[in-house]
């Protein structure tokens, strides 16, 4: 009896015209159910039922119906699917319990098609099976974005190491500055007490004097604001010349880069519509193939004897007897062909049924022909777009540039203008003052000259001080932020060595898990002198268009011992059927583990182990259940016997 946990946990199928299925509940609580029986009894029609609850797409609609269904109820959740009749397509409808079914359909759904399953025996690119699900091309994107940022935080480090040791040299100028301003406030002082010393000495008008004071305190503004003016255009001339330095640069930058990037590659966009266009037909060419070899191998595994009563009338009343005893007196190695109604030799519908097998690996190949084609021009486009944006930003930055080396030539011109309108009013002022000058305002006059001197001396060097300070005060801020930014270098640093090694990272553990999982099921299984199967990962350069690039890639070593003990390296080839079969369950296996599909896919499906003898099949059984919440397996009565009596077994769908 199943205890009430395992009842909430059950999960409740209801399937309508799926396969060979008519209608059918079924109920599978967790851990292995096993579907037993003969041939034609619709139990991968099930296991693909499963599936299509799942979210996958590789399920076949029953021959006779327009419509079918699956309803999943499990963990308190329902999903419904519903497949309905296109032509000659089937449109899926309906949300699964999986958004993206892929990489289960790749390492979870293990039917006798399954990709990764059949890879070992066909000699596929295990090393790409794996990868497969793993978006390469993102990770690789945010690795620049990384090192993008990690080198702007490393240019402003620098920026503030470089900015850091200033600050001795600026706090020295500020001390030598405030005393120097503090030298000039004494002379100053002294300057004021002789002037007013003077002026109760000198007999004259009040406003004589009164003028006098006034064209001096005019020649002091005047001559104040020449001195300004000149600095402004000393930092002007420093502007432009920094300017004119950062356009040569931008220059030799620009020459580096092609005049035209994109110029040479009009014609990428339209290659690569084509091949994604052709990717895109190559694909529903594969799954209109694979839908029609799973159509024609169940119904040579079904014998289909429903469909031939639907043949032609005249037929049948010539018969002395039902279409369907005609179809059991032929011979065993004929059959009525579903498509025509002709008697033909089984053995002539399984060859045709292999060439269409042959010419799906044609398909599939010249897919991963376009596919590389496409990632290649892809690759050289991005490229050509990186370069044209990269000249059309220096392009911007050249056109600002002369634009400011414009605008700051015109403000340059008119400070020269200024500078002499300046001078000009500095010896106009100078010359009144001359005038103004008698030998009693001589002394008077030299004092306020040297006074107004000193003022102007004292202006400079608060504005200096001021500069200097907010120069001091900005290192040091900027020195406050420099901890938080060797933090956030070290976060990323961190993040880079994750992105940098996360591919390898699942190689290394694909492999292991496969080495680990391989070694334990020969133990486990004992076949005769075959000591180890694993892959090494081993470099490979390949060519990829007309570049040469360095590849991991999977090797297969197969060790066996001879009689004499010797051991010895064999081929895939030399496996036997059984042994392939493990070999390409394990490798499924690795790939369920190694993308922790655990985590996210209660169901894992076995089908087709008939080349497995009934031991081994239950052992292998026991030894996946490990790794999946409900793993159901299609097994012929025979060999679900030799599965313990505990696990549950469905005899009627």
């Amino acid at each position: 009896m199943p205890t009430s946990e395992q009842v909430s946990q059950t999960a409740e199928f209801t399937v309508q015209n799926i396969g060979g299925i008519d209608s059918t509940q079924v109920s599978i609580p967790p851990g292995v159910t096993v579907l037993t029986g003969k041939n034609a009894t619709n139990r991968t029609s099930f296991l693909q039922s499963i599936m299509a609850a799942m979210g996958s797409n590789q399920a076949t609609l029953k021959g006779d119906a327009d419509e079918g269904r699956i309803q999943l109820n499990i963990h308190g959740e329902t999903y419904e699917r519903t497949l309905t009749r296109a032509g000659d397509a089937v449109a899926f409808d309906g949300d699964g319990y999986l958004d993206d079914p892929e990489v289960a359909d790749l390492f979870a759904f293990l039917l006798e098609t399954n990709e990764a399953r059949q890879s070992v025996a066909q000699g596929d690119d295990l090393r790409e099976i794996i990868m497969r699900p793993v978006d390469i091309d993102d990770i690789k994107n945010r690795i620049r974005e990384l090192e993008g940022e990690k080198d702007d935080i490393n240019d402003e480090l620098a920026t503030i190491e470089d900015r850091k040791t200033d600050i001795p040299k600026l706090e020295q100028r500020r001390n030598q500055i405030q005393e120097q301003i503090q030298e000039k406030k004494d002379e100053l002082e002294e300057k004021e007490a002789e002037l007013d010393e003077s002026n109760r000495d000198i007999e004259s008008s009040r406003e004589d004097q009164e003028e006098l004071e006034a064209k001096l305190d005019d020649l002091r503004s005047t001559r104040s604001d020449l001195e300004s003016t000149r600095r402004q255009i000393e930092t002007q001339n420093e502007s432009i010349s920094s300017l004119k330095q950062e356009r040569s640069d931008l220059e030799d930058e620009l020459e580096d880069l092609p005049e035209t990037p994109m110029g040479d590659h009009q014609h990428l966009e339209t290659e690569i519509e084509q091949l994604r266009e052709k990717r895109q037909t190559l694909n529903s060419q594969i799954s209109d193939l694979q839908s029609l070899i799973q159509y024609n191998e169940e119904r040579l595994e079904d014998e289909d004897y429903e469909v031939l009563e639907t043949l032609d009338d005249s037929e049948q009343s010539e018969s002395s007897g039902s279409p369907t005893d005609e179809l059991l007196g032929n011979d065993d190695d004929s059959v009525t062909c579903w498509t025509c109604g002709s008697t033909v030799e089984r053995e002539q519908i399984e060859n045709t049924v292999e060439r269409l097998q042959e010419r799906r690996q044609d398909l599939v190949q010249e897919l991963n022909d376009v596919k590389s084609e496409l990632e290649e021009l892809k690759a050289t486009q991005r490229e050509a777009k990186q370069q044209q944006n990269e000249r059309e930003q220096i392009e911007r930055k050249l056109t600002d540039i002369e634009d400011e080396i414009e605008s700051r030539d015109a403000q340059l011109d008119s400070l020269k203008s200024q500078r002499e309108e300046l001078t000009d009013d500095v010896e106009s002022l100078e010359a009144d003052v001359d005038d103004l000058e008698s030998d009693d305002f001589e002394e008077v006059l030299s004092l306020h000259k040297e006074a107004n001197q000193l003022e102007f001396a004292i202006d400079s060097l608060e504005s200096d001080l001021e500069e200097i300070t907010e120069e001091i005060e900005e290192i040091e801020d900027m020195l406050d932020r420099a901890d938080d930014l060797r933090e956030e270098r070290d976060e990323l640093l961190e993040q880079l060595t994750d992105e940098r090694t996360k591919i390898d990272q699942i190689e290394a553990d694909a492999v292991d898990e496969f080495n680990e999982h391989m070694d334990a099921m020969l133990e486990i299984l004992d076949y005769e002198n075959l000591d180890r199967i694993w892959i090494e990962r081993v470099e490979q350069t390949v060519r990829e268009g007309r570049r040469k690039v360095d590849k991991t890639a999977f090797d297969l070593h197969i060790v066996r011992t001879t009689e004499n003990g010797a051991a010895y390296e064999d081929t895939v080839a030399h496996l036997s059927e059984s042994e392939r079969e493990v070999t390409g369950l394990i490798f499924a296996l690795a790939g369920y583990l190694v993308h922790d599909l655990y985590e996210t896919v209660p169901f894992m499906l076995l089908d087709s182990l008939e080349a497995i003898d009934s031991a081994r099949i239950a052992q292998l059984v026991e030894y996946f259940e490990d790794y999946a919440e409900y793993l159901v397996v299609a097994l012929l009565p025979e060999d679900a016997q030799a599965l313990d009596d505990n696990v549950n077994r469905v005899t009627a769908i």
